[in-house]
């Protein structure tokens, strides 16, 4: 993990009307692993880790770095949020600047969890890094999180090809 530089990590839990955005735990250990062995949750980004090999290599508090968010609803683990530096980023355009990214479960699909967490984490980094652009990348086929990049302000600054598919980068800037 890039880092995001002098913010301090974890940050108090962030709620929403609905969530609770915070630091993982060692009980959200199983969440992560079915986050990340969901053939459904990795169609656009290269398909799912293979379940073994997670359960093996999962630490037993996953995910503990700056920028990485668990969203959790009603006391149990949903998804992700993730903010980090863009800088092992391909795209000119995105070096430097944090990139968001998010995962969910697909049982919380289409109840507008991934728009509320998304809004409550880019506000939290607002509050703390005021005025720093944030991109998002993802690809041309996946509608909803083309959708969800527009709701959330993206713009879009290029297209280009990657990973056998077509990409969208996005810049949020309030600058």
């Amino acid at each position: 993990m890039t880092d995001l530089g002098p913010v301090d990590w974890p940050p108090e839990p962030i709620r929403t009307e609905r969530l609770l955005l915070r630091a993982s735990e060692a009980r959200d250990r199983a969440a992560f692993i079915e986050l990340l062995a969901s053939p459904e949750v990795h169609t656009y980004l290269g398909g799912p880790r293979p379940l073994d090999e997670l359960e093996r290599e999962m630490p037993e508090t996953p995910e503990r770095w700056p920028g990485s968010f668990v969203v959790d609803l009603d006391g149990a683990m949903i998804g992700q949020i993730l903010l980090r530096r863009a800088t092992g980023h391909r795209r000119p355009a995105a070096v430097g600047k944090a990139d968001l990214g998010y995962l969910f479960l697909p049982r919380a699909w289409g109840r507008g969890y991934a728009a509320e967490a998304c809004v409550a984490a880019l506000d939290w980094f607002d509050g703390v890094l005021p005025g720093e652009p944030v991109v998002l990348t993802t690809q041309t086929a996946n509608v909803g999180s083309m959708r969800l990049a527009a709701k959330l302000g993206f713009i879009e600054v290029e297209r280009f090809h990657a990973w056998d598919a077509e990409q969208w980068l996005g810049l949020r800037s309030w600058s």
